[in-house]
């Protein structure tokens, strides 16, 4: 579970899809946005990149098991004999009017988004049992970006409708197409290796589409790309490097999930 105020570098996000656009109607609307997709698809990159471009502070939550109220909304302390209140990044966020990022949200549990869901509706207040019932509204500009993964991802679970009715503004993240990926990659490589770096997506696509209907446990995402075009920056061969980024992984599923995609590998770049 991570949390903090992001340090925001400059982003190499290409909008493919016009996401920047959405975000922009959204946050004019006061309308907070659930980005869905698989993992690996530029959604939190997408999202500090919107901040960068609005100049808006970026708070963040990564959400899992560990994850508890007391990250939220904040909890007691004791200092020198004295009990005072260290506000969590959800409070922060509102009074301050900072955007805040709930990565993986249906990761949380169910306390934990009932907590949320208070904070969230068209009030968007908060009471603070925590702290003597302090009311906390937003500041002017608050805004909320939360992303979610397939269910298919571990430790994954349904949103209550409530809380799903919280994010009316859903867009839609997935792979890029092959050329715009190509583009991707090639920001993060020599981009000396264009014929290699394509046979590379080609192959992420052919194991994407496979895992989408079943037939494989594991979907390769832009990191996969990104680093099999590095690697080969490195001086490796192309078949090794495809082995190594593409195939290894595999093997945790067993010698029949690898050897699928060994033959793949292997009709694509020779043996």
């Amino acid at each position: 579970m991570r949390l903090g105020t992001v340090v925001l570098a400059e982003s190499l996000y290409i909008d493919w899809n016009n996401s920047f656009d959405v975000l922009d109607k959204a946050y004019a609307s006061n309308l907070f946005v659930l980005i869905i997709g698989p993992k690996g698809t530029g959604k939190t990159t997408l999202v500090r990149e919107f901040a960068t471009k609005r100049g808006i502070k970026l708070e963040s939550i990564n959400f899992s098991l560990r994850t508890r109220e007391s990250h939220l909304v904040g909890a007691k302390t004791l200092e020198n004999g004295a009990i005072g209140f260290e506000q969590g990044i959800l409070v922060k966020s509102m009074k301050e009017g900072n955007m805040l990022y709930l990565d993986e949200i249906n990761s949380a549990e169910a306390d934990v988004l009932l907590r949320l869901d208070e904070a969230l509706d068209d009030r968007r207040q908060i009471v603070l049992k925590e702290s003597g019932g302090e009311l906390v509204n937003a500041a002017k500009g608050w805004f909320v970006a939360a992303t979610i993964n397939p269910l298919s991802h571990v430790g994954t679970k349904e949103l209550p409708p409530q809380v799903l009715s919280r994010f009316p503004i859903r867009l839609r993240l997935d792979y890029p197409p092959e050329d715009i990926e190509f583009q991707i990659v090639k920001q993060h490589s020599s981009g000396s290796h264009e014929k290699e770096i394509m046979q590379g997506i080609k192959l992420a696509n052919i194991l994407r589409q496979a895992a989408a209907v079943e037939e494989l446990y594991y979907s390769p995402s832009l990191r996969e790309t990104i680093a099999f075009a590095k690697i080969l920056d490195s001086g490796m061969k192309t078949r090794q490097a495809a082995e190594i980024v593409f195939a290894n992984v595999y093997l945790q599923w067993g010698t029949v999930e690898f050897q699928k995609v060994n033959d793949i590998i292997t009709s694509m770049f020779g043996s």
